[in-house]
């Protein structure tokens, strides 16, 4: 049995080679979405047998389980699984394009960046009765404003004669830091009531997802991750390192500049609606790359199927596990990710 398969499209113009254990793999990853998706939608206050789900899901189905599953969990649902996808991909381009393992958006302060933004958005263009002033369709374009430039000084500062691993993440982190305390002088300055809502939502929660986010963010994520897994070769090229990548042909700067602006959008359709989950763009990228490998054809659709899966199960655990309370998803997500970064750390101590 081959290894990989060829295959030539448009008159051999496009050639793809795909390797066979690598793409079952990913296809046993997005059976195991579709089950978490039809778990998520069934498990909950009212619990939904999955066989009922699936006739929901074909037109049929009960009235109440319609508006069950329709109306209330399959807009959260959909908002877990592309928050993962995207945050999962974001980091395994970072980790990627700077070769670091430990690099994510949200260590490196990308998400802290886009997280500013968006408690500055919704502080200006609030009205005296809370009411957005403008339309929502604007919050991912501000969070984007605010994780590119977060990014953007994260390499500038580690910039000496290259940027070093280590010193990306130190400064990332104190960045971090900064948005941080950005963030708390915008609560502070605004009521009560929404200093406790976006608290819970900068520590990363789905709750209050509707279709109107569905429609917003599934079109911006979907765009952006079939730009990023055709650009994964871009990224197999940098991890040889900047000497060789321009001494094979490639615009490295160039490419580098792209991928981040990939990176910067990705991260910001998140932020704008899930807030701060963190840890899922670290963790992602690893368990692929010990499923399919470190090529990032493979391991970027990996990554992002992982991400989904990772935190949809952390929402559902936050609203079914403590009923009648809810616990946002960012804290099962950091609570697995915070003691994996340490060991990172100790792993990567001597580079």
């Amino acid at each position: 049995m081959k290894k990989y398969l060829n295959f030539r499209l448009f008159k051999d113009k496009v050639s793809m080679l795909i390797d066979q254990k690598a793409a079952t793999l990913i296809f046993v990853l997005l059976a195991l979405q579709l089950a978490a998706v039809i778990a998520s939608t069934g498990l909950g206050d009212v619990k939904i047998n999955p066989i009922n789900v699936l006739k929901v899901f074909t037109g049929g189905g009960s009235d109440l389980d319609r508006l069950v599953i329709l109306d209330f969990r399959l807009p959260r649902t959909i908002i877990s699984v592309f928050v993962g996808m995207a945050l999962a991909t974001a980091g395994g381009i970072l980790q990627g394009m700077i070769r670091n393992p430990l690099a994510s958006p949200d260590i490196i302060g990308i998400t802290g960046g886009a997280g500013a933004a968006v408690v500055g958005f919704l502080t200006v263009f609030s009205n005296s009765d809370n009411v957005l002033m403008v339309s929502v369709d604007w919050l991912p374009l501000a969070a984007f404003i605010g994780a590119f430039i977060t990014a953007f000084l994260v390499y500038i500062l580690a910039w000496r004669d290259g940027v070093s691993p280590i010193r990306m993440v130190l400064i990332g982190i104190g960045l971090a830091a900064l948005t941080k305390a950005i963030i708390t002088f915008l609560m502070i300055k605004g009521p009560i009531h929404r200093a406790a809502q976006a608290n819970i939502w900068i520590t990363g929660s789905v709750n209050g997802s509707n279709w109107s986010n569905v429609q917003v963010i599934v079109p911006w994520v979907l765009l952006l991750l079939i730009i990023a897994f055709v650009s994964a070769r871009k990224i197999n090229v940098q991890e040889l390192g900047d000497e060789l990548a321009i001494g094979l042909g490639s615009q490295v700067q160039i490419q580098r500049f792209f991928l981040l602006v990939i990176c910067t959008a990705l991260v910001g359709a998140a932020v704008a609606f899930a807030g701060g989950i963190g840890f899922v763009g670290l963790m992602a990228p690893h368990m692929a790359r010990r499923l399919v490998g470190s090529t990032y054809g493979a391991l970027l659709p990996a990554s992002a199927l992982i991400g989904g899966i990772l935190v949809l199960l952390a929402d559902v655990v936050g609203r079914t596990l403590f009923l009648p309370l809810e616990v946002p998803a960012g804290v099962f997500t950091a609570a697995i990710g915070a003691p994996y970064f340490i060991y990172l750390l100790f792993k990567t101590r001597n580079l």
